[in-house]
């Protein structure tokens, strides 16, 4: 029903916006990276268990695919942890700039996982990211350990959709997510288990660890239940009802939603140069025509109705 497609397009808006937030929600909390991912994937970890409790699903996989689901729990780890970290060390809008060459990567990646041809505007449009970045580069010197993080990032992202991408086709979202997310928890427990007892303690499961300020509770629930349960699990719904051209386009709105939303709730911290603002443009613009040009590829292979 048209109804059904106009709700959900405006439902899918309001979760980009959300997830657009999750990098002002990054920044707003003072802890470091390491403690704060690992809140987040503990606590969403419990939220979509009870999802899936509530909804009555099986939690039970094929035992071939779950090193693979264990791989890219830990894939997912790092790439939060670098996210934040880059949040940490630079802003929000460098971070999110950067992350939009998560596609470029992405089309780099794909034809090794899905053994496909090597599209040839793919080739010109990362060349034309390079050179967003070299132009981001050149005037940010201060971000540089940012700049890295968040690329590293991107690429993590990359590969992290690229594998759950054949996982999806033959387990259920929310089990693998759950999955996914518990296991990056245990991952960095793992780590903060070692430094506890073999390096500082205080870098490690110590009093300080668990001694959190009433913002930070409050920021890191958001953080866990709207931004990553509540956002994935809606997410999931509302994608039947819109068209690839229609998923594509929004979920490339997210870094102009987190931008400007960083900008509004930091102002003059989140400022950047005209130059960094024309080296974002040129990334997310070719983020946004590639993913076009690919969906129309898709659409006249297999024809279907667009929003």
């Amino acid at each position: 029903m048209p109804n059904d497609k106009v709700k959900s397009y405006l439902h899918f808006h309001v979760i980009v916006f959300i997830w657009g937030f999750t990098a002002v929600l990054g920044a707003l909390i003072t802890l470091d990276a390491v403690p704060l991912v690992w809140y987040r994937m503990l606590l969403a970890s419990a939220f979509i268990f009870l999802w899936i409790k509530w909804k009555r699903k099986k939690l039970r996989l094929a035992p071939k695919r779950v090193l693979v689901m264990l791989i890219a729990g830990v894939i997912i780890a790092a790439h939060w942890l670098t996210f934040f970290g880059a949040i940490k060390v630079s802003n929000v809008s460098i971070t999110l700039a950067l992350l939009s060459t998560g596609a470029f990567f992405t089309s780099i990646l794909e034809p090794v996982f899905y053994k496909r041809k090597v599209i040839w505007y793919e080739i010109f449009f990362g060349l034309i990211v390079i050179f967003g970045l070299y132009i981001i580069f050149q005037v940010e010197t201060e971000y540089i350990a940012g700049i890295l993080l968040a690329l590293l990032s991107a690429f993590l992202s990359a590969v992290f959709s690229l594998i759950n991408g054949k996982l999806a086709k033959k387990e259920d979202a929310a089990v693998i997510s759950f999955y996914e997310l518990l296991t990056g928890t245990g991952a960095i427990s793992i780590y903060l288990l070692v430094i506890t007892f073999f390096g500082s303690s205080s870098s490690g499961f110590s009093g300080d660890f668990f001694s959190l300020s009433s913002a930070d509770w409050g920021y890191l629930f958001l953080l866990a239940s709207v931004c990553t349960a509540y956002a994935f699990i809606a997410s999931v719904a509302v994608m039947r009802h819109l068209s690839p051209y229609t998923i594509m386009l929004t979920i490339n709105l997210e870094p102009v939603y987190g931008i400007l939303l960083a900008f509004w709730v930091f102002g003059s911290e989140e400022a950047m140069t005209p130059e960094f603002y024309m080296g974002a443009g040129i990334i997310i613009s070719t983020v946004i025509l590639n993913g076009f040009l690919k969906t129309r590829r898709k659409i006249k292979k297999q024809p279907e109705a667009s929003f």
